[in-house]
């Protein structure tokens, strides 16, 4: 599951950075790089940050544990 969480991360933070690109210049790093918004290799990695999204809601109610075992033996 760990690593599904990495790729998750390093979707959003391509995501967030991409949003930060068109909020401060204007530019959309994505479509620039793959054809434009409506290009299919675009929407592709436009679907998987927003699931990315999506599935990180569910890491804000999840509990970690990690370390807890540790400490009591």
């Amino acid at each position: 599951m760990e690593s599904l969480d990495r790729i998750a991360l390093i979707l959003l933070i391509i995501g967030g950075l991409n949003w930060g690109l068109i909020g401060f210049f204007q530019y959309d790093l994505v479509a620039a790089l793959f054809g434009g918004q409506t290009a299919l290799l675009s929407r592709i990695i436009y679907s998987l940050v927003g699931i990315a999204g999506l599935y990180s809601i569910m890491l804000l109610f999840r509990e970690r544990n990690v370390g807890i075992e540790e400490k009591q033996e």
